[in-house]
């Protein structure tokens, strides 16, 4: 599905490791046969199907595809297995601080809990990087692609609420970060245009408007 977030996460690691694959779009409204055949538990994208088998949910596709092709490309997650382990935290801490709050009352405490968790970002940017532009250090690995997957949605909260979630004057490194990622050969042809995905999502806001109207 285009305009998701976590199907960016597995399109952006099969470039990194440069591996070819058939992409196919998903209908989320009325979903495939294969969708629920190879998701029955979420039902949802992104799957990968290797060898006929699926393998489901983005930030366990990402360690699949590592291990999968470990002779192919870049290593997405470090040798170390203690720098492993930091990664593997900071990808579920990603995942874990992607809050949408419904009510307004959500909504800011979901901007507030957003706020602190770039701070810590930044923080963890620091420490993971080691002085180079990325997570992975010299090259982006596993968190800079969980990170990464999120950056035009990001860019997106940017737009529409005139703000700058990475802002070079309070998170300079994730500012950079942000800068160096979209511009990989490897990245920038998949990043789904900024202005699309606002129209995606006003058009998604104005159906739930209307959903809620109507109940």
């Amino acid at each position: 599905m285009w305009a998701s977030p976590f199907v960016l996460r597995v399109r952006l690691a099969l470039s990194l490791k440069g591996v070819s694959y058939e992409y196919v779009e998903e209908d989320l409204k009325s979903k495939s046969e294969l969708l629920l055949k190879s998701n029955p538990v979420h039902t949802k994208v992104p799957v990968l199907i290797h060898n006929g088998e699926p393998v489901c949910e983005s930030s366990v596709i990402l360690q699949y595809i590592d291990e999968a092709f470990a002779g192919i490309g870049p290593s997405l997650l470090p040798a170390d297995p203690h720098d492993r382990a930091v990664a593997r935290f900071w990808a579920s801490y990603i995942d874990d601080k992607s809050l949408n709050g419904k009510t307004e009352e959500e909504k800011a405490e979901g901007a507030k809990q957003a706020a602190a968790a770039v701070e810590t970002l930044e923080g963890a940017l620091m420490e993971c990087s080691k002085g180079k532009p990325f997570f992975g250090g010299d090259s982006a690995g596993y968190v800079d692609l969980m990170l990464g997957g999120l950056l035009p949605w990001i860019h997106v909260g940017d737009t529409m609420k005139s703000v700058k979630a990475f802002d070079p004057a309070t998170t300079p490194l994730l500012a950079a970060w942000a800068d160096s990622f979209g511009a990989l050969d490897a990245v920038e042809p998949f990043m789904p245009e900024v202005s699309k995905l606002v129209e995606f999502a006003m058009a998604m806001m104005s159906q739930a408007a209307a959903a809620t109207a109507t109940n």
